[in-house]
């Protein structure tokens, strides 16, 4: 019941989301079939700008309708340069809104058009939002390195020419936290003599070294993102933004130039674990704090209303089509027409189900954290 509850309870943003996703992928797969071969810069333009909209009204799920708090720390340097220039993104992976929130994180930083994204190839198929990032770049993966290897080096390549500045996030713990992964990561630390991990994964560095070596040039930084979650405050998740319950989360953000970064692989490698071990001990400091260290940037508190701007019009525009259509068919005349408005609004709550049941975080068996610590359970 409850389940069907919020489902429900989200059913006229659904048919919004609905609506024009619809519209949006149709405009998107038109751009590949005719403008891609042409020219991949005004392909890239055009699917970005429609992207973007769909990207925004997420944004509003989770900035207005949930409410989800946020704080950035991070210098005043970096401040000014995030969203001016092309970089990596490398947080850590802590729910199944992970994705969502790097993409208020982008919008706050006005960069949510080159908001790309290494995804899991499972999540393609995702209706409207699997569809809309495979249109607009997003690299997906097999989680199998030689099947993955080729299709990441020519994914890299072709943001050379990327029109305007872009991010694209990796999240190179490979997969959500959870006190079951934690304790196998813990598990394997001891056995290969590794530092211990108490909030964050070990990372799979193979990618993210792939990245770093084939985009050096022409990517000017890596952007090591920690998220937070306060104490007393839930982790965000999809089905929490459907059910209108807020949150806050803290980011901290250190930018490192790629041309300070090791030169060969295995030095890549290891900077990328070492920064692991560190954003573990802000994490664990963080933990007792319920705060970073530095400045936090107050401005970044102040949600844009972009996205609240974005889904009004189109609720609204989305609202007098519908109506215009359903009169100008007489939809509700005949049994085939209502049959086909029951379609729809099924189609909307399939929708809404099916991603709630995909990014929820899987059932936990062996293991319970405790204060930081995971423990077996017996």
């Amino acid at each position: 019941m409850e389940k069907l509850a919020t489902v429900v309870l989200f059913m006229p943003f659904g048919m919004v989301f609905c609506l024009t996703g619809v519209l949006i992928t149709i405009i998107q797969a038109a751009c590949f079939l005719i403008i891609w071969p042409l020219s991949r810069n005004t392909y890239r333009r055009i699917v970005g700008a429609v992207t973007e909209i769909l990207f925004l009204e997420m944004i509003f799920l989770m900035d207005w309708l949930a409410g989800l708090e946020v704080r950035l720390h991070t210098d005043l340097e970096t401040y000014e340069l995030i969203g001016k220039e092309n970089a990596l993104v490398m947080p850590n992976h802590i729910c199944d809104a992970d994705v969502l929130i790097m993409w208020l994180l982008a919008e706050r930083f006005n960069c949510l058009r080159g908001a790309l994204m290494v995804m899991k190839k499972s999540s393609k198929y995702l209706p409207i939002y699997g569809w809309a990032n495979w249109f607009n770049g997003a690299v997906f993966l097999n989680r199998n390195w030689a099947k993955d290897e080729g299709k990441l080096k020519s994914s890299f390549q072709e943001l050379k020419d990327f029109p305007g500045s872009f991010w694209l996030t990796i999240f190179v713990e490979g997969t959500r936290i959870t006190p079951d992964k934690l304790l196998a990561a813990q598990e394997f630390a001891i056995l290969k003599g590794l530092p211990v991990p108490k909030n964050v994964l070990i990372p799979r560095t193979k990618g993210f070294v792939t990245a770093v070596q084939y985009m050096r040039p022409f990517v000017s930084a890596v952007y090591d993102v920690t998220v937070a979650v306060p104490k007393g405050h839930p982790i965000p998740s999809v089905k929490r933004f459907f059910r209108r319950q807020p949150s806050v989360v803290h980011f901290h953000i250190k930018r490192y130039a790629t041309k300070g970064l090791p030169e060969s692989d295995e030095g890549v490698a290891q900077w990328c674990k070492d920064r692991f071990v560190v954003k573990d001990a802000m994490l664990e400091e963080f933990r007792a704090n319920d705060t970073f260290e530095g400045k936090e940037i107050r401005d970044f508190r102040i949600r844009p209303k972009k996205s609240l701007i974005a889904v009004i019009f189109l609720a609204c525009i989305c609202s007098i089509g519908a109506i215009m259509f359903i009169q100008r068919f007489s939809l509700l005349s005949n049994w085939k027409g209502i049959s086909s408005l029951a379609f729809a609004v099924a189609f909307d709550a399939i929708l809404i189900y099916t991603f709630i049941e995909y990014t929820k975080l899987p059932e936990q068996g062996k293991a319970q954290a405790t204060n930081g610590q995971v423990v077996k359970l017996h």
